[in-house]
């Protein structure tokens, strides 16, 4: 996309409705009327990631209760609650030793949280989980490792991002929730909250999966800068749609429904929702709720 387009010639023309970051990898999200875009996504975002006694990342694919973990920020803090627990208070800019953590294919240095963390996430989540997934450890991604997303879907580009599955954004619309929610109460099913899929910047104004083909996205932020993000990949679901967010508790009707109608060929038929993207100019400028965003359609 050109970067003199104004919003009077682009092809889309949308707004920031929603905007969310999920602090530790795999817990609740936080969602935020403002946040600072960085060229790895959107600041504290999956800054932080649970860790099994290998090091390798644990999600809600084994662990659904992590759902129920919610972050908040406080005086310079991430404080971290979870039912039956006392809140745990974590600096924002302290770790202790180095730990070596494996995220899919990728490994990488980072740092430890210490042993009161690691005993906070061992109680709460280990009680019930499998043998091997008892004993946990709370990693920060260390600012001084870049971790490169695939280049396979840059076009040689170079784009990193922190413990996120791949990519520094997920992008989705509330148009595309709402065809989600319209099939599922057809099927005689309860509607579901953009929770479940997790995305980190949510538009409206467009067509449902309208974000699937659209090319870079300018963002108006203040003072007349701009950021531009891109999406590059379909987001393959995996079953934590399926999770509850406010009981853990797993169900299969969203992944079931969308089986339906989101098979997706780029991805050998498996099922999307939602765009990963990549932050081609921005690092530092705020986003906001409301903000304007325009774009051309990407033909392929």
């Amino acid at each position: 996309m050109n970067a003199d387009t104004s919003p009077s010639n682009a092809d889309v023309q949308a707004t920031i409705d929603q905007l969310w970051i999920y602090p530790v990898k795999s817990c609740a999200g936080v969602s935020l009327d403002e946040v600072e875009l960085t060229d790895t996504g959107l600041l504290y975002d999956r800054a932080w990631m649970v860790v099994d006694a290998q090091g390798r990342f644990v999600s809600q694919r084994e662990l659904p209760r992590m759902a129920l973990i919610q972050p908040a920020f406080k005086m310079g803090q991430l404080v971290l609650r979870a039912p039956g627990m006392l809140a745990l208070h974590l600096e924002l800019n302290v770790a202790e030793g180095p730990l070596k953590v494996r995220v899919w294919d990728d490994e990488v240095q980072a740092c430890d949280m210490g042993d009161l963390a690691a005993q906070w996430f061992s109680d709460f989540l280990g009680a019930d989980a499998p043998e091997n997934l008892r004993q946990l450890r709370l990693a920060r991604f260390d600012p001084e490792v870049r971790r490169p997303s695939s280049a396979r879907w840059l076009g040689g580009r170079e784009a990193g991002t922190q413990f996120a599955d791949g990519f520094a954004l997920l992008v989705t619309s509330t148009a595309s929730l709402a065809g989600l929610n319209e099939r599922l109460v057809a099927a005689g099913q309860a509607p579901v909250d953009m929770r479940r899929f997790r995305p980190n910047v949510v538009l409206s104004g467009l067509e449902a999966h309208d974000e699937d083909r659209v090319g870079p996205m300018r963002i108006a932020t203040d003072g007349g800068e701009a950021a531009v993000i891109e999406t590059v990949k379909p987001c393959q679901r995996c079953p934590i749609p399926n999770i509850d967010p406010d009981t853990a508790h797993s169900s299969p009707e969203v992944n079931d429904t969308l089986q339906g109608y989101r098979q997706d060929a780029r991805l050998n038929g498996a099922i999307t929702f939602g765009m990963n993207a990549i932050v081609v100019e921005g690092d530092g400028q705020v986003l906001r709720t409301g903000q304007a965003v325009t774009a051309d359609w990407k033909f392929e």
